[in-house]
């Protein structure tokens, strides 16, 4: 083998154990400074949420809900965080007034710990139709009215209930996908 070659095989094993081995690192205290520093303070410091887990009584409600109303719904989402998951047992009605839900919008009357939930990991509210479930703008950076909402409030993440999925987002502004049915 001529020498060249040798040496470039030396560079791209060493760039891939590299890459490895940085793969296996937790996450930096920058990065979870900085998303701890978007939130404004306001949520207590902990690992950024890689996964949401719904319980199978957590996506009947959402999947009721979902079938129920042409108007946007909005739920209190009560679970508990554990380590860089949120564990989501069951959805408490939003305290909503008839007036302020319509097909494209949802106002919460008070906060779910003012309407009495206690545990509230989250809120979740539906598209109606499963449009424009995103938190930016498709290809691009620029926040949508729900990721600016999420970006106001205390909580490890948000979700919007889109018919046959969910997508949510974490405090590092990362959007993922649930779908609805629950894993086989």
């Amino acid at each position: 083998m001529k020498e060249g070659r040798k040496r470039i095989i030396r560079i791209v094993v060493a760039a891939l154990g590299l890459t490895a081995l940085l793969a296996l690192q937790p996450e930096s205290d920058r990065l979870v400074e900085s998303a701890w520093a978007r939130s404004g303070g306001r949520t207590a410091r902990a690992p950024i949420v890689r996964r949401l887990i719904l319980s199978d009584q957590a996506r009947r409600y959402l999947a009721l809900q979902y079938r129920s109303y042409p108007t946007e719904f909005m739920g209190c989402m009560i679970g508990e965080a554990r380590g860089s998951a949120v564990l989501v047992r069951r959805i408490a009605p939003a305290d909503v007034e008839p007036s302020h839900s319509t097909a494209t919008r949802v106002v919460p009357h008070q906060t779910c710990e003012d309407a009495g939930w206690s545990g509230t990991v989250g809120v979740i509210h539906s598209h109606p139709g499963g449009e424009r479930c995103w938190y930016y703008f498709p290809g691009t950076q620029v926040a949508s009215s729900d990721g600016q909402s999420f970006a106001g409030q205390p909580y490890p993440v948000d979700a919007i209930m889109c018919g046959d999925h969910v997508v949510w987002i974490n405090r590092d502004m990362a959007e993922a996908q649930l779908p609805l049915a629950a894993d086989p």
